[in-house]
Parts: structure tokens; C-alpha cells; sequence
């Protein structure tokens, strides 16, 4: 069933306003007519059932039906990404959403060789893959800012793994003895930290050194790696079945 995530409030009987853009997609891609059903959720009040109410000429308005699931959250996993090219930031964004990251904060590094980002465009690449996965909430993308800045400013209980390319122990069996809680993933840019930036990441008692394996990865490959490690050391992959889906489904 098609799932869109809205902005309104939903309740039972709620009018649930969409975009000029999610109308266009429900009345002329999709087809859907008045009364036909969907999914919606807010990342607030779960997922709904919900019918449309009425089709305009510019629009069209929904009408929540039923709640079908409660409000859910996955675990509290950040994803630290220094910006690398436009392409494969936004694969990074839309693996992050898939993946169960509640947030993606972009960072710059020394070595960090920035492209414009579009963060509107961010936004979306996460919206549609939140709402592909099936997932109850949309993760929050954040404006780049300097590693030293997020350092800093780093708050007091979250972990950090760190994802060093000069090695480190492996990430299983890091994370295998490592604590419960927030965490955040670090992966640094395609030239790597800088000998200041890796001695300060070292130091930190929050920080989790490990290495993602023999080979040198990309910034995508290695956040898509990490994310997957780590649901399954510490995240909701832990006995859990996972389930795979075809492409539309």
C-alpha cells in the first residue's frame, strides 16, 4: 500500500493536508480516486490509515481512518558524514534512512573537498526512503558544520565509533564490549582525517576507535558498512529478522 509521510496532526477523522507534489503523485501517477485507502504517518502520532476525501483540481485532501501502528523509534544512531561529492552524499542520506539513522549531520574536515549541497533535496532523498522502509519516522538531516565545532559541543552519554582508516580494532569486536546508549558513526572524508583531527578523535573518552576490515573504502561504502555493523552489534538487527524488499513493493 502506498505510505506518505504529512505534515498534519492525525486523529481519527483528522483532514490531512499534502503537498501541491504528493497530490500530483497520488491522483496522476498512482491514480487513486475518492475513498481510496492509504498509509500515513507523521513521525509523531504512528502510522495511519487514511481514504481520500476529496480530489480538486490543485490538490486533493485525505481523511485519517484508523491508527495502525503506535509511534516507534529506532535506536538513537547518528550518522556523522564529512561532506564528500553531491552524488554520493545524497546515496549515503538515503542508505542512513534505510538503514534506521535518526539523524545525518554533515561535517567538514581539514581534508574535506566540499560540494554545494542542496539540503532541500536531502530532505526529500530521506523522506522517500523512509517512507519505501516502512519506518515511522523521517531522519533529520544537518547543515554541514566543522569536526571541531560537533567536538566541542558533544553531548555528555553519546559514544562515538570511529571509523579509522589507519586501523584499529575490528569493529564486531569493539562494538561487542562497548556500552548501550546513543552513538554516533564518524566517516571522514575521501583524503582520510589529518594527524591533528585523528590524535584528538583518539583521545576522546567517548570514542570508539575500529577498523571496517583490510580494504580502503569510499565515504559511502564505508557508512553504508559501518551503519551495518553496528545495527548488529548494538542496534535492532539484534535477533531480529530482516526483511528485504523488491523494488515498488
Amino acid at each position: 500500500m502506498i505510505r506518505l509521510h504529512v505534515r498534519s496532526d492525525l486523529s481519527p477523522g483528522a483532514a490531512v493536508a499534502l503537498t501541491l507534489e504528493q497530490a500530483r503523485y497520488l491522483t496522476q501517477v498512482m491514480r487513486l480516486k475518492g475513498g481510496d485507502d492509504l498509509l500515513v504517518f507523521n513521525g509523531r502520532d504512528g502510522e495511519w490509515r487514511a481514504t481520500v476525501a476529496e480530489v480538486l483540481k490543485r490538490g486533493c485532501v485525505l481523511k485519517a481512518e484508523e491508527q495502525v501502528r503506535p509511534q516507534s523509534f529506532g535506536p538513537d544512531l547518528d550518522l556523522i558524514l564529512a561532506v564528500v561529492k553531491k552524488a554520493r552524499v545524497e546515496t549515503v542520506v538515503e542508505k542512513a534512512a534505510e538503514l534506521g539513522a535518526r539523524r545525518v549531520r554533515l561535517t567538514l574536515t581539514r581534508y574535506t573537498n566540499a560540494e554545494r549541497l542542496r539540503m532541500d533535496r536531502l530532505d526529500t532523498i530521506a523522506e522517500e526512503a523512509a517512507e519505501q522502509t516502512g519506518r515511522l519516522d523521517v531522519p533529520e538531516i544537518h547543515d554541514p558544520k566543522k569536526l571541531d565545532a560537533l567536538l566541542d559541543g558533544w553531548p555528555e552519554g553519546r559514544r562515538l565509533m570511529f571509523c579509522d582508516e589507519r586501523g584499529g580494532p575490528p569493529a564486531m569486536e569493539a562494538l561487542a564490549e562497548a556500552p548501550e546508549g546513543p552513538w554516533s558513526i564518524l566517516i571522514g572524508p575521501e583524503g582520510g582525517f589529518s594527524p591533528d583531527e585523528r590524535a584528538r578523535l583518539r583521545s576522546l573518552p567517548f570514542a570508539t576507535p575500529v577498523s571496517l576490515g583490510p580494504r580502503v573504502l569510499r565515504a559511502d561504502t564505508a557508512a553504508i558498512s559501518a551503519m551495518t555493523l553496528w545495527q548488529a552489534a548494538r542496534g535492532d538487527w539484534k535477533g531480529a529478522h530482516v526483511t528485504t524488499w523488491s523494488e515498488g513493493a
